[in-house]
Formats: C-alpha cells, sequence, structure tokens
C-alpha cells in the first residue's frame, strides 16, 4: 500500500519549514550524460505535492549544470476523476519555473468513460463466452491500466510525436518512501517507448531518496501554495479524487468537497449496474451514503447482495474450466457443460444481463471453436518463431485487460 501521513495540521504545515539546505537529486551517470546532450527534460506533474517538489528541484539542478534542452511540465488529465485544484495546481508551478505545461487528455473519453466502456467489453465478453467468469470495470493495483493507458501511454506518445529526434529523459516524482514496490525502483532506466534507432529515452525517478518532509521543505522554500486537496480537506496524496489505491480516509477527504459529489454518484452508479465494489470488498457507496439519492441506495444494495450470490454461484466452476491467458485450456464433460449453462443463466439473472451459451450443446459448442482457434494462433505463434525474418504475431484473443 501507498504511504500515508497525517496531514490534519497541514494547513499550515508547508510554512513551518524553516529555510534549509536543497537537497540533491538522485543521479546516475547515465542520466548526467544524457542531459550534457541538452536532451528534452519533461516531468510528469499532477498536482500534488511529490511531482512539485521534483520539478522543483530538477529545475534548480538543470539550471546549476546548463541545460540547454527543451524543458516541459505534463499533465494528463484524466477528467471527472480529477480534482478541480490539479489542473490549476500544474499551471501555478509552470508560472513559477517559466516553464510549458503541456496537458493531456485521452481522446476516447477520461478515466470514468474508460471504465464504464471496459464493463460494457466485459459484459460482451461474457454473453460471448469469451471468459467464464464475469470481469470487474474497475482498475486493480496489480492491473493499472489508469496509469498505463491514461498517463504513460498518453505522455510518451505525446513526447514522441513533440520531439522525434531528440533524446528524452522523462521525469517521475517518486519515492522510496511511499512504498514497498516504490523502495526498490532504480533512480533511472532505460525507457523503450521513448528509444529508437539513433535515439535515447529514460526514465529518472529524480527525488527517489527524498522524504515527505524534504518534499514540503522544496516546496515551502518556492513560496508556492500546496494543492487544496491537502490543505483545505486533508488528503494526504493526490491522483484521481477517487482512487484504486486511496485509503479509506482519503476517500472520505474527496467526499467532503463538494466538487467531487457528481463524479462520486456516478461511480457509484458504476458499482450498482456491475455488482463489483470499487476496491475489492471496500465500496466507495459506503464511503458518503449520504450523497446517494434513494433511487441509487436502493440500487447499490440490491448489488451488494447480487455480488454474494454472483461469487458463490460462480465458485462451483471448476479450476481446470477456467480461461487461460483469455483461452479455455480443457473441454468439458456434458455434465461440466451443463454446470456452466446452469452457471451462466444464474449469472445473468443475478446481475441482470443477456447472455448466450445457456444450454450444454452450446457450451460444448463454444469450447471447441475456441480451443481450435487457441490452437491455431499457437501454430501461427510457432511458424513464426522459426521465420527470424517475419515478426512475431500475437495471440488471436486476449479477454482480460
Amino acid at each position: 500500500m501507498l504511504q500515508t501521513i497525517d496531514l490534519s495540521s497541514l494547513r499550515t504545515r508547508s510554512n513551518a519549514y524553516a529555510p534549509a539546505r536543497a537537497r540533491d537529486v538522485a543521479l546516475t551517470p547515465e542520466v548526467a550524460a544524457l542531459l550534457t546532450t541538452d536532451a528534452v527534460v519533461a516531468i510528469g506533474v499532477s498536482g500534488g505535492k511529490d511531482s512539485v517538489a521534483c520539478a522543483l528541484a530538477v529545475a534548480r539542478y538543470l539550471d546549476a549544470t546548463g541545460h540547454n534542452g527543451p524543458r516541459v511540465l505534463v499533465h494528463s488529465d484524466l477528467g471527472r476523476v480529477e480534482w478541480k485544484d490539479s489542473g490549476p495546481a500544474c499551471e501555478r508551478l509552470a508560472a513559477h519555473l517559466g516553464w510549458e505545461l503541456l496537458t493531456l487528455q485521452r481522446q476516447a473519453g477520461d478515466m470514468l468513460a474508460r471504465w464504464e466502456k471496459r464493463w460494457s467489453n466485459n459484459v460482451e465478453r461474457y454473453r460471448d463466452l469469451s471468459c467464464v467468469r464475469l470481469i470487474l470495470p474497475w482498475s486493480t493495483p496489480s492491473m493499472r491500466f489508469c496509469t498505463s493507458e491514461l498517463k504513460g501511454n498518453l505522455i510518451n506518445s505525446a513526447l514522441n510525436k513533440r520531439f522525434p529526434t531528440h533524446n528524452i529523459v522523462s521525469i517521475t516524482g517518486v519515492r522510496r518512501q511511499e512504498s514497498s514496490a516504490r523502495s526498490k525502483m532504480a533512480v533511472a532506466a532505460p525507457l523503450a517507448p521513448l528509444s529508437t534507432k539513433g535515439r535515447t529515452g529514460v526514465t529518472w525517478n529524480a527525488i527517489i531518496e527524498w522524504t515527505v518532509d524534504e518534499v514540503f521543505t522544496e516546496i515551502a522554500a518556492a513560496g508556492l501554495a500546496l494543492h487544496e486537496a491537502y490543505t483545505v480537506y486533508g488528503a494526504s496524496r493526490v491522483s484521481c479524487a477517487y482512487c484504486i489505491m486511496s485509503s479509506l480516509d482519503d476517500l472520505r477527504a474527496a467526499a467532503s468537497c463538494t466538487d467531487n459529489h457528481d463524479v462520486y454518484r456516478e461511480m457509484v452508479r458504476l458499482e450498482a449496474d456491475s455488482t463489483f465494489a470499487f476496491q475489492g470488498q471496500r465500496w466507495l457507496a459506503d464511503v458518503a451514503p449520504h450523497l446517494l439519492p434513494p433511487e441509487l441506495a436502493a440500487d447499490l444494495a440490491r448489488a451488494k447482495a447480487a455480488a454474494i450470490e454472483r461469487q458463490t454461484i460462480e465458485a462451483e466452476i471448476p479450476a481446470h474450466l477456467l480461461f487461460s491467458s483469455g483461452w479455455p485450456t480443457a473441454r468439458p464433460t456434458p455434465d461440466e457443460a451443463e454446470l456452466l449453462a446452469s452457471v451462466r443463466r444464474r449469472v445473468a439473472q443475478t446481475v441482470g444481463i443477456e447472455v448466450g451459451y445457456t444450454s450444454a450443446a452450446d457450451v460444448m459448442r463454444r469450447y471447441d471453436e475456441l480451443l481450435a482457434q487457441r490452437q491455431g494462433a499457437a501454430s501461427v505463434e510457432d511458424a513464426d518463431a522459426t521465420a527470424p525474418a517475419v515478426a512475431s504475431v500475437p495471440a488471436q484473443a486476449s479477454f482480460a485487460f
């Protein structure tokens, strides 16, 4: 889990730090050498404390070392799920540094639209028996497409288009103190999406060794106002207002902000429609139930009961009939096919969706189709592996994303 901190007194905390010697950035010889080529420096910013402190520290280092390459702050706007002060906080930082701020948005829709579309796609998969168990709409700690698709991929694509011939140093405000996973991260690493023939791209975690107090000291020394999520609402971190990684206290902080009430109700609606809680066993609806209209509260109560029933029904599926990497691995017996058909009928009724393949014969026919497709895809991959002049062809179907 990400580290949380007690910010109950944060309204005055940033002013409590006396001026101190600025903490140096973490550096590797490779990053230092790359910067001497006047590489592009692109810092991902969210408006949160770590990205702000990182930008301030990196700007100071670049000025001291005479870097003359392009510099840009990049903010990926996640739409309705963003705190309203996130964009303005990034703008305040850009104005302070005198850097360009590049704000990006996913053309296919914001973060909530991505979750809604994922649910629609997953219902279609289930209807088509392209998955055996119904798949949740939300991102998870182990499946953070929210970060990869709406931040990393979007930013890398924009930088590639903007700077096609420059070396690029892409910088994050990741810190070891934040979590066990981040404590093991390197100071810098090659970044394949920004590396091409004759051009180098790296990720640089410039403040990875910093403590949270050093972060606040940096921001206070610059005289910059902290994001209102900290100072007004007492949140310990800034990402989505309602993040899959948020603590209960941070979810409550977000719900205490009037700006976040509409998206709260929209996200609870998706919980009710899908019967999947936002954070595993934690329902977002339980964070601020007083914000829900009676009809939505009633729908949510039904969804909670349906979730328990759905999980109970799906537990009847034998493990060998579950899909692996989007494919079945075994053909069901007639009795097993009847069980799968029964599971599908009951899940569909419980969740309130329409599905196909609800008879044993249809289930067996669908498994035969998928097993044949899987064999065909494997044959193509094997053939490609023996032909180095031809690019490898990926599997034709992958139903989990």
